[in-house]
């Protein structure tokens, strides 16, 4: 069989990583496969059935539904499998992922490898890097999918809780309206709900848990962003009273490993505000099904044993689809199906927006640039040094504009008046007589909003205004913050740090595990 599908070497490690209307392919070609397997065929036009086509399951925490399901689909495609864990794989004897994942590729023409991992934003850069290493070194770019990466996504959880959820609606999309109950401030799975119900038309979310285990607030941001509706209540009984509960309930545990212990003092009080009780049975819609990304804690579930026998539990069902909706998603990226897509697939990479702009040099004679800094016949000064900020930060910006761009030079710097009487800082280099593209793109990550001039006999020969840059990489002394991003120092696996503005703020996003940051955070740990 021909694999050239149009998803084929694509990967999988956020949910964002395919489009909607690939999402919604995707569901349905895992339709059309549960429906074939169920009514006994072989779906053979699915299968990969290739023996040169490793998939690699490299499980680094405990799994055991994400694990086997994937396993079971690995068989189903009649491909080599492998099984990795952190106990007997070369990860214990501190091998970088990247060397690790590297040596993998060498031992197929063509593989997949589904990763789970604490490592957040891990297969992200494992695509970024490898995928064109594989390339150049004679191999299939190879798939990776995020079989879970710390407190970040989810994706293949997400894709069958969808798939779930179409299923109870008749695969009718116009319209979800479904509760999120439970730890949603941990959980991954709804955090992955943010982006992966943008499949549905029209959403309306009810977010049910305390303050302590509430939806941390950028996710709640991104839900709106997306056109959600979104509703906030602290335990089911207000849920419940409030006289608009939903039909799709989805729960979530409570993960106390994650808790810090002014939290976990008061876990019996969290956990009874997000656990099924008896006296609601009545209080609910009719049609009403519980979905759980499993497993329950047997000694405190939040759906309780007693509701396993009744009409509630879709669960059961929803823990199943992960089989169909994994196999599927193998499929198409392996590129066996993919070539009837016909929608909207992920929008072309926007080009950064200009945030270096050249001014209309002065043709007047250089102004003297206060006093103490010494006149410049020839070389360069920069100006406006964060214009406005305490001094403080003013000095430890003149400092890192110094060292980022080796300014180790006869100069002088200091901090001034500006003429509205806050402060700025100003760096005079004399002599220093060419300033290249890519030293103004690193000045203006070091000092957005700064003036640079350039002066050659007397006059301002360029003048340049420099914003914010989209993107910020590139850099020895920037570094994410979260402890579990893929590019952490400390985790040593030599990812470059990497952030990308958002748009409409001045907050940085990392471009692994897409942890926010203000733009002070990120320089220097």
């Amino acid at each position: 069989m021909t694999r050239n599908g149009r998803f084929k070497g694509r990967s999988v490690g956020v949910v964002g990583d395919l489009s909607i209307d690939e999402q919604r392919y995707l569901y349905r070609k895992a339709r059309e496969l549960k429906a074939e397997l169920m009514a006994g065929g072989d779906a053979v036009r699915y299968r990969i059935a290739d023996s040169d086509y490793s998939a690699y399951l490299v499980f680094l925490e405990n799994s055991t539904r994400t694990r086997e399901s994937f396993r079971n689909a690995a068989l189903f495609h009649r491909v080599r499998a492998s099984m990795f864990d952190a106990a007997s794989s070369s990860f214990a004897k501190n091998e970088s992922m990247t060397d690790a994942i590297k040596m993998l590729i060498g031992y197929a023409p063509e593989s997949c490898f589904v990763i789970r991992s604490k490592l957040e934003g891990v297969c992200g850069w494992l695509s970024d890097y490898l995928g064109p290493w594989a390339e150049r070194s004679g191999y299939a770019r190879p798939s990776f999918i995020n079989a879970g990466d710390g407190k970040h996504e989810h994706p293949t959880q997400e894709f069958l809780d969808e798939f779930s959820f179409l299923e109870q609606l008749r695969w009718d999309d116009s319209r979800i309206h479904l509760a999120l109950l439970g730890d949603l401030r941990h959980g991954r799975t709804v955090h992955s709900k943010a982006d992966g119900l943008r499949a549905f038309r029209s959403v309306v979310v009810d977010l049910v848990a305390p303050p302590e285990l509430a939806m941390p607030d950028a996710y709640v941001e991104k839900m709106r962003r997306n056109g959600f509706e979104v509703r906030v209540y602290a335990s089911i009984d207000e849920y419940l009273a409030s006289g608009e509960a939903a039909a799709i309930w989805y729960f979530t545990r409570l993960q106390l490993e994650r808790m810090g212990e002014s939290v976990l003092e008061k876990a019996p009080m969290l956990r009874k505000a997000v656990t099924f009780r008896k006296d609601m049975m009545e209080k609910l819609p009719d049609g009403t099904r519980f979905y759980h990304p499993l497993p329950r804690d047997r000694l405190a579930p939040t759906i309780p044993a007693f509701l396993d026998d009744t009409p509630l539990n879709a669960w059961d069902a929803q823990s199943a689809n992960g089989y169909y909706t994994r196999a599927a998603l193998m499929a198409m990226l392996s590129g066996v199906v993919g070539d009837d897509f016909d929608g909207e697939g992920l929008p072309a990479a926007a080009e950064d927006e200009a945030f270096v702009l050249e001014a209309p040099a002065s043709t007047r004679t250089k102004p003297e640039y206060k006093i103490g800094i010494k006149p410049v016949d020839s070389g360069l000064v920069i100006d406006h040094i964060a214009s406005g900020a305490p001094i403080e930060e003013i000095w430890n910006r003149i400092d890192k504009i110094r060292r980022v761009l080796g300014l180790n030079l006869r100069s002088s710097h200091g901090v001034y008046h500006t003429n509205s009487g806050a402060f700025k800082g100003i760096v005079s280099v004399p002599d220093l007589l060419s300033f290249g593209e890519k030293e103004l793109k690193r000045l203006g990550a070091v000092a957005p909003g700064c003036t640079l001039n350039l002066i050659e006999d007397h006059r301002v020969a360029r003048k340049y205004r420099l914003g914010m840059p989209p993107r910020i990489y590139n850099f020895d002394d920037i570094a994410c913050r979260n402890d579990n991003c893929v590019s952490h120092p400390s985790h040593q696996e030599h990812v470059e740090a990497s952030f990308v503005r958002k748009s409409g703020t001045g907050t940085f996003v990392c471009r692994w595990c897409e942890r926010e940051h203000d733009y002070s955070e990120i320089w220097s740990l």
